[in-house]
C-alpha cells in the first residue's frame, strides 16, 4: 500500500470508529474527516466544499422541503385518515399501517413519515390491546424499507446515483430503483405483518404516565360550502364519530341554541366541539369547519367605533368617547387586581389604563408619546398576525400564579394586545361548558394558541405560561393541501420522464412552494435536516479521495480474492451483506458513500457492470434493522416503545435475511451482470 492509501485508510477507520462511538454527531465527524483529508493533502483545498454543490445534496434538501410541505399542509393526515382501516384485527391493521408508511416514505422524508404515523400507531396498539412497541417497530421498519423504492426515497439512493455518473454514465432515474426496491419492500412488509410483529418484545412504553393534555374544547365555525350546512346536530355528531369527537353545544347569532330547537346547521354557526389533540384537525376537516368563531357583534361594533374615531381625528372633529380597547383595559383593571410588581406588559397596560384613562389624558406629552408608541407596537403585532402563512399552532400550560387566572380571553383582549388567537382549551378532569372566549382560566389549563411563534412566546413569558412540546396539530386548508400535492406530483413527474434533472425538478417545486405561499419560508428552512446536508457535502470529497488513491480498488481485490473467490454472484452477496452490516451501526448516507467506490472497484476487477453492485449498496444501506442507532427512525421509537438496545435484532435479523434472499435474485434479474 502507498502512503496516500494508508492515510485515507486511517481517516476512514477513525471516521467509522467515531461513528460507532456515538459521542459526536455524524455531521461533525464527517466535517472532521473532510478537514483531515485536506490537511494531509488527499483533497485539494480548493475542492474541499465541492460536495455541497453536488446535485445529490441539492436534491436531498429540496425533497426534505417538499415532504415538509405535504406534512405541514395536512396532505398526509388526510391520506392516513382515509386509507387506514379502523375495525380490523392486529394483523390487517399493522399490514395497512406499514404499507402506508412505505408508500409515504417513497416520496417524502422517512423521519417525517414516522412522526406523522406514530400517533396512529399508538391508537392502533391501544385499540388492539397490544404493546405499543409491537406496532411502532413495524412502522419504523416500514418507513425505512419505503426508501428503497425511488430515487428520492432516501439520501443514500441519491448518493448511489451520483457515483454512477463518475464513469461517464447517466445517473439512475426516478423509478430505476422501483423493480427491485418494491419487490424487496413487499417481501419485508408481508414478513412483518404476518410474522414479524409477533416476535417483537412486549415492553411497557417509556413515559406512559407523562403529561397528557386530555381533550380540547374548541369553537369551530361553519364555513361557506361546508359539508355541515343543512345537517342537524345528530347527523353532524355521527359524522364526527370517526374522528373521536363530539359536539357540546351550538351558538347562533351569539345565542346558545338548544339542540332540539337548532334545526339544520347554517353558515356562520359556531359549534363547540370536544376532541383529543391528535384528532382535532381531522374533526374539523371531516365537516368542513374552521377554527374560531369569527368576529362577534361586539368586536364588529368596536372596529366600527375605531374607524369613526380615526376619521374624526383626521378631519379635526371632536373625538368620540373612550377607545374600546381603553375601556376594556380600564374595566379589566377595575375588576381584577394584578400582582404588586408590574412584571409584564399585561400588568403594566392594565394599571396604566386604570390610572390614566384615555390615551389623550393629562399625563403629559412623554406618557402620551409612550402610549402612542405602545399602541403602534400593538398595531404592528396585529399586522404580523394577519399574515396567516407565518402563523402556527402552539400549546401553552397556565402555571400557578399566572396573571391569567380567573380571566377569560375576552377579558385579556388577546387579538389587540398580542395579535394572537385562543383556539381551544383543555382542562383535565372536568368538562368545559361555556364559550371558549368567555371561559375563566385556571392553572393547569392547556391553551391552543394561533399566531406568529415569537408573539405567542412573548405572550407566554408575559403572562406566566409554559410552552409544551410541539404537537402535530394542523389546521386543515384544502387549497394548500391540493397545491402541495400537485407540486410534488409535478416535480416527481418531470424528473421521472427525464424532462429535467432531479435536482432542477425538485428545486422548481421548492420555488413554486415559495411563489404560491404554500409553506412559510421559516418552515422551509426548518424542514431541511441540516446535519444530513453537512454529512453528505463533507463525505463526498472523502469518498472521492478513497477512489482516487486506489484504496477502494484494493479493498475490492481483497474481498474478491479472500471472500468471494472471484465469483461475481458471491461478490454481489458480499457487497450487500457488508453494506447491511455497516448501515446497522452508521448513518445510511455515510454507508453508501463508503461502499459505492468499493462496489465500483469490485465490478471493474471482474469486468462486469457496476449497476447491480450499486443497487446492492442502495438496498443494503436501507436495511438498518439490527440496532436503534443504525437509522434515526429506530432511535425515535426507542423511548415510546420502551425498547432496549438488544430488542431490535429479534425481528431485524430474520427480516434482513429475508430481504437478502429476495434481493439477490431480483438484482440479477433486473440488473444482469
Amino acid at each position: 500500500m502507498t502512503q496516500p492509501q494508508w492515510m485515507i485508510l486511517a481517516i476512514l477507520v477513525a471516521t467509522l470508529g467515531l461513528f460507532l462511538y456515538g459521542r459526536w454527531r455524524h455531521d461533525i465527524v464527517a466535517a472532521a474527516a473532510l478537514l483531515a483529508s485536506v490537511l494531509v493533502g488527499l483533497v485539494p483545498a480548493q475542492d474541499a466544499f465541492l460536495g455541497f454543490s453536488h446535485p445529490a445534496v441539492v436534491t436531498v434538501a429540496c425533497v426534505l422541503i417538499l415532504s415538509g410541505a405535504l406534512l405541514h399542509t395536512g396532505v398526509v393526515d388526510m391520506l392516513a385518515q382515509r386509507v387506514l382501516p379502523t375495525d380490523t384485527g392486529p394483523t390487517v391493521a399493522i399490514l395497512a399501517l406499514v404499507t402506508l408508511a412505505a408508500v409515504l416514505s417513497s416520496f417524502m422524508n422517512n423521519v417525517g413519515a414516522l412522526a406523522l404515523l406514530m400517533p396512529i400507531a399508538m391508537q392502533i396498539a391501544q385499540r388492539q390491546n397490544i404493546a405499543p412497541g409491537k406496532v411502532l417497530m413495524p412502522l419504523s421498519f416500514g418507513t425505512i424499507m419505503g426508501g428503497m423504492t425511488t430515487l428520492i426515497g432516501t439520501p443514500s439512493n441519491l448518493i448511489v446515483s451520483s457515483f454512477r455518473t463518475q464513469d461517464g454514465a447517466n445517473g439512475f432515474q426516478m423509478f430505476d430503483f422501483t423493480p427491485v426496491g418494491v419487490t424487496v419492500a413487499v417481501g419485508g412488509i408481508l414478513f412483518i405483518g404476518l410474522v414479524g410483529w409477533r416476535i417483537v418484545p412486549a415492553r411497557e412504553r417509556a413515559g406512559a404516565d407523562s403529561f397528557d393534555t386530555g381533550a380540547y374544547l374548541t369553537e369551530a365555525r361553519v364555513a361557506p360550502n361546508s359539508k355541515a350546512i343543512g345537517m342537524n346536530l345528530h347527523e353532524a355528531e355521527a359524522a364526527l364519530d370517526d374522528a373521536d369527537a363530539q359536539i357540546i353545544s351550538l351558538v347562533r347569532n351569539e345565542v346558545r341554541v338548544s339542540p332540539h330547537a337548532a334545526g339544520p346547521l347554517r353558515e356562520g354557526d359556531v359549534v363547540l366541539i370536544e376532541a383529543d389533540p391528535g384528532a382535532l384537525a381531522n374533526a374539523l376537516d371531516s365537516l368542513g369547519l374552521v377554527f374560531g368563531e369569527g368576529k362577534s357583534k361586539e368586536e364588529e361594533e368596536n372596529e366600527e367605533q375605531e374607524a369613526q374615531d380615526d376619521h374624526s381625528e383626521q378631519s379635526g372633529e371632536p373625538a368620540q368617547p373612550e377607545h374600546p380597547m381603553e375601556a376594556s383595559s380600564a374595566d379589566l383593571a377595575a375588576r381584577n387586581t394584578l400582582s404588586d410588581a408590574p412584571r409584564n406588559r399585561l400588568e403594566l397596560r392594565s394599571n396604566e389604563s386604570a390610572a390614566g384613562g384615555s390615551l389623550g389624558g393629562d399625563n403629559g406629552k412623554g406618557e402620551a408619546g409612550d402610549e402612542a408608541k405602545d399602541e403602534e407596537e400593538q398595531d404592528k403585532k396585529i399586522e404580523r398576525s394577519a399574515k396567516l402563512d407565518d402563523t402556527e399552532l402552539m400549546e401553552l400550560v397556565i402555571l400557578p400564579g399566572s396573571v391569567l387566572l380567573g380571566r377569560s380571553a375576552s377579558d385579556i383582549d388577546l387579538r389587540k394586545r398580542y395579535g394572537i388567537n385562543l383556539l381551544a382549551i383543555s382542562r383535565q378532569g372536568s368538562r368545559i361548558r361555556s364559550r371558549v372566549r368567555h371561559t375563566a382560566l385556571r392553572d393547569g389549563d392547556v391553551l391552543l394558541m394561533q399566531g406568529v411563534s415569537d408573539l405567542v412566546s412573548e405572550f407566554a413569558s408575559d403572562t406566566g405560561c409554559a410552552p409544551l412540546a410541539t404537537r402535530a396539530l394542523r389546521s386543515p386548508d384544502r387549497r394548500k393541501m391540493f397545491t402541495a400535492a400537485g407540486i410534488m406530483v409535478l416535480a416527481v413527474g418531470l424528473a421521472a420522464v427525464g424532462l429535467l434533472p432531479a435536482a432542477i425538478s425538485f428545486l422548481l417545486g421548492v420555488l413554486l412552494l415559495m411563489v404560491l405561499r404554500v409553506l412559510p419560508l421559516r418552515k422551509m428552512y426548518e424542514s431541511v435536516d441540516w446535519p444530513v446536508i453537512v454529512l453528505l457535502g463533507a463525505l463526498l470529497p472523502v469518498a472521492q479521495a478513497t477512489e482516487d488513491t486506489g484504496l477502494a480498488e484494493l479493498i475490492a481485490v481483497f474481498l474478491l480474492d479472500n471472500v468471494a473467490q472471484g465469483s461475481p454472484v458471491l461478490t454481489l452477496a458480499v457487497v450487500l451483506v457488508v453494506t447491511m452490516t455497516l448501515s446497522d451501526v452508521i448513518n445510511n448516507a455515510a454507508t453508501a458513500a463508503i461502499m459505492c467506490p468499493i462496489a465500483i472497484g469490485a465490478a471493474n476487477q471482474l469486468g462486469v457492470s457496476a449497476d447491480p453492485y450499486l443497487m446492492a449498496v442502495a438496498i443494503g444501506a436501507s436495511a438498518a434493522f439490527l440496532t436503534p442507532i443504525g437509522h434515526q427512525n429506530n432511535t425515535l421509537i426507542l423511548g415510546p416503545g420502551g425498547f432496549r438496545f438488544g430488542d431490535y435484532w429479534r425481528m431485524g435479523l430474520p427480516l434482513e435475511i429475508a430481504l437478502g434472499i429476495v434481493a439477490i435474485p431480483m438484482l440479477l434479474l433486473v440488473w444482469p451482470l
